[in-house]
């Protein structure tokens, strides 16, 4: 790859995992490609894209993008809707760079 590529990797402790992986990649399936088993899940968005996998106990979510700003935008947009979506529970996500 000739541009470099910025990341960041979230982590959620969750029992439902494999839930908010799934209703994640369905919900942005309606309007941008994704791909998603019950353990794994790629959402490939306008800027990059985000790579989920479902551990026991917890979510992982990966970001990657051609710009810093855009890893930033990434991580906002899948936190807001995994938040939304896990209304029942606190969820809390705890980036790092990757």
């Amino acid at each position: 790859m000739s541009e470099p590529v910025f990341s960041a990797e979230g982590r959620v402790a969750t029992e439902r995992a494999s839930k908010y992986l799934q209703q994640l990649c369905k919900h942005f399936q309606h309007k941008i490609p994704a791909v998603f088993d019950e353990a794994k899940g790629a959402i490939s968005f306008p800027a990059g894209q985000a790579k989920l996998a479902a551990e026991p106990g917890a979510l992982t979510i990966v970001v990657e993008a051609r710009k810093a700003e855009d890893v930033e935008t990434l991580k906002d947009v899948v936190a807001r809707h995994l938040v939304r979506f896990a209304f029942r529970e606190e969820l809390d996500v705890q980036w790092r760079a990757a």
